[in-house]
C-alpha cells in the first residue's frame, strides 16, 4: 500500500486524525511454509503408519522432531509472510503475518529522527523475522528493498522494510514537526 493522507479516523475528542498505513510482503515464504506443513506431515505418517514394535523411544522421538519441527517452520514463516505498517498522530504500530503478532508500536514521542533506507537486505541483519543487531538496533525484515529507519531517543534505531517507505519517512517528519533537512539518507547496502 501507498501514502493515504485521505484516512482519517476520530478520536475521542472528535478530531480527525490522519493515518499512514503500508505494507510489504515476501511471497518466498509460502516456499518455506510448504516445507513446515511437509515436516508435520511426516511426522503424522510416522506416527500413524509405524508398527512402533521396533522402538518406542526412537520413534517417539522421530514423530516429536517432525512435530516440532514442522510447527517451528511455519510459525517462522507465516509470522513473517508479510508486514504492515500504521504510523497515526500517536505511534508507529508494525505487524507481522496473519494474526499481527509479532507487533511493536513506538509512541512518536520517543522518535528524534526518521530517515529513508533505498536498500535493506536480510543479508545486514542476519536473516528474515524480527531481528537484533547490538550495533544496528533492532529490525523487521520480510522482503529486500526499502526500509524505514527511525533513530530513538534512547540512541537505539528500528527498521522495517515497507513498500514507499519514503511517504512514511515525510509522514512521520511531518508528525515530528522535522524538516526535510534533518534527516541524511540512511542508505544501507549490503556487502559484497
Amino acid at each position: 500500500m501507498t501514502d493515504h493522507p485521505g484516512n482519517t479516523r476520530h478520536g475521542s475528542n472528535q478530531t480527525p486524525v490522519m493515518v499512514w498505513t503500508g505494507r510489504a510482503t515476501n511471497r518466498f515464504q509460502w516456499l518455506l511454509a510448504v516445507a513446515g506443513a511437509g515436516c508435520m506431515a511426516l511426522g503424522v505418517k510416522l506416527a500413524v503408519d509405524s508398527a512402533w514394535t521396533s522402538g518406542f523411544a526412537p520413534l517417539l522421538m522421530a514423530v516429536v522432531g517432525c512435530l516440532a519441527a514442522g510447527l517451528l517452520i511455519l510459525f517462522g514463516t507465516l509470522a513473517f509472510v508479510h508486514v504492515a505498517v500504521t504510523v497515526d498522530g500517536d505511534a508507529l504500530e508494525v505487524r507481522c503475518g496473519h494474526i499481527g503478532l509479532p507487533r511493536r508500536r513506538i509512541l512518536l514521542t520517543h522518535v528524534v529522527g526518521a530517515h529513508f533506507a533505498p536498500r535493506v537486505t536480510p543479508r545486514q541483519w542476519g536473516g528474515w523475522g524480527y531481528r537484533w543487531r547490538p550495533e544496528k538496533g533492532t529490525a523487521v525484515v520480510v522482503r529486500r528493498g526499502e526500509g524505514l529507519v527511525l533513530s530513538l531517543g534512547d540512541g537505539r534505531t528500528f527498521t522495517v522494510t515497507v513498500d514507499d517507505a519514503e511517504a512514511a519517512v515525510r509522514f512521520i517528519r511531518d508528525r515530528l514537526h522535522l524538516g526535510t533537512g534533518t534527516g541524511k539518507s540512511a542508505g544501507t547496502s549490503a556487502g559484497p
